[in-house]
């Protein structure tokens, strides 16, 4: 059972189509990145999942079902604008908002606790939410996302305000709810982070899926005719290369288009080089979505 399955969902707003047509799923056990430029239409759609408002046609099922209030509790999210009471201390803040998700005092304590220790902050569980750097709200923000055991978890934007220490914190954990078999739902502008989290991406824009699928497939779609080398000794003319550039510590070859890499590898290979490293080049996510995003851009 898919842990998230959007079917042909639609949402206008003054005649124009925000949402249009959009159709995915999510499984279980994987982090699927949601990303696309700004106003293309994420923030809208998870908000549809989360039924915080309504699809004007098209359906949502969580978890096997139509949300509700019971089926909410097994949901996490973290949306972008942080929702803290700045007054309370963290401890309480934590507690009283797991209450809301069902979760009694007891638990919640115990289980603050051990969450505050795992991301280092249990020194800091008596100070107040406004007392805290913006990267320590985030923590504090994504504990409360995940304290209820949620088997989806969304996040919106979790990366911004966070200093590389609490980034690399908060990757590990979500790779902790992948392990445990939990959805994870990533929507941010951060493509280095999705490319390194991510199993499968949405690419959408103008509120329509331009990209979908598996990232590894999605990125040799996109790989180039072009091979990265270190090698030793002086390369001269190769059959199959139009064009060779030398980078900081390798160098790019362009194909012909007619050359495999594997032929120009035998090539060099047959010429008694000897070869560091050959590798396909290929464009990075960011890449790729400065190429689709521009191309449907309108």
């Amino acid at each position: 059972m898919p842990a998230v399955e959007v079917n042909h969902i639609v949402k206008s707003y003054a005649d124009k189509a925000v949402v249009n047509d959009l159709s995915f799923s999510v499984a279980q056990g994987e982090i699927f990145g949601l990303i696309g430029p700004n106003g293309a239409g994420k923030t809208t759609t998870i908000r549809m999942m989360m039924d915080i408002i309504k699809a004007d046609s098209g359906e949502v099922t969580i978890l096997g079902e139509k949300l509700s209030e019971a089926s909410k509790n097994k949901l996490g999210y973290m949306p972008e604008e942080r929702g803290l009471y700045r007054k309370l201390r963290v401890i309480d803040s934590i507690i009283y908002l797991s209450s809301l998700k069902g979760m009694d005092r007891k638990s919640a304590t115990e289980k603050a606790n051990e969450l505050l220790s795992q991301t280092g902050m249990l020194a800091n569980k008596r100070k107040k939410i406004e007392e805290l750097s913006k990267g320590m709200g985030q923590i504090i923000q994504f504990i409360v996302t995940i304290i209820h055991d949620p088997q989806l978890v969304i996040m919106d934007e979790p990366f911004a305000g966070l200093d590389p220490v609490n980034t690399e914190l908060l990757k590990g954990m979500f790779a902790d709810l992948r392990n445990q078999g939990k959805a994870v739902i990533l929507s941010t502008h951060q493509m280095n982070q999705v490319e390194e989290l991510c199993d499968r991406i949405l690419m959408i824009n103008n509120g329509q899926a331009v990209l979908y699928g598996d990232l590894s497939e999605i990125k040799a779609r996109y790989r180039g005719n072009s091979v990265l080398l270190d090698c030793k000794g002086e390369l001269g003319e190769i059959p199959g290369v139009t064009d060779k550039r030398t980078r900081k510590g390798y160098t790019e070859l362009t194909l012909d288009g007619e050359a495999t890499p594997q032929q120009v590898l035998e090539r060099l290979v047959s010429r008694g080089m000897l070869i560091n490293r050959f590798e396909i080049a290929t464009p990075s996510l960011n890449e790729i979505f400065l190429e689709v995003a521009g191309k449907n851009h309108g």
